[in-house]
């Protein structure tokens, strides 16, 4: 692994740790009206493009719009109610990560993200945020 290499991974590493501390202090001691559910559903797009961006420190094409569809899917799965559907939503892993509600407004939160995403990936510049990879 190259040196750069390296130390982009530890950057985004550390931005995605950051998130993950703020996500969990969000879920675990916020109840208001605003932040846990407008601001944690917008973070957690971020949340997942950084842990991408450690595992290909490069970049991926169009990343925000793949998240924003993996974002979508899930929402959709809870309309449908996946975890209960698999028999899993007395685990509470599972139904963290599945999710239990479906809301219009979630997706809405996650295209905000996703599009706060592209901008700032764009106005970084493409040399710097993304490689040719055609994904």
């Amino acid at each position: 692994m190259r040196k750069p290499d390296l130390r982009k991974r530890m950057v985004f590493a550390g931005i995605f740790l950051l998130l993950f501390v703020t996500e969990a202090f969000i879920a675990l001691y916020v109840r208001d009206r605003f932040i846990r559910p407008y601001v944690g559903d917008m973070l957690v797009v971020v949340l997942l493009y950084f842990f991408i961006r450690v595992l290909f420190p490069e970049g991926l094409k169009r990343l925000p719009l793949w998240i924003f569809l993996f974002a979508v899917a899930v929402e959709v799965s809870q309309y449908f109610q996946l975890a209960s559907l698999l028999g899993v939503e007395h685990i509470p892993a599972a139904r963290m990560i599945l999710g239990a509600t479906f809301d219009l407004k979630d997706i809405a939160c996650y295209a905000a993200g996703c599009l706060i995403l592209a901008w700032a990936q764009r106005r970084a510049g493409r040399k710097e945020w993304e490689t040719d990879y055609d994904i």
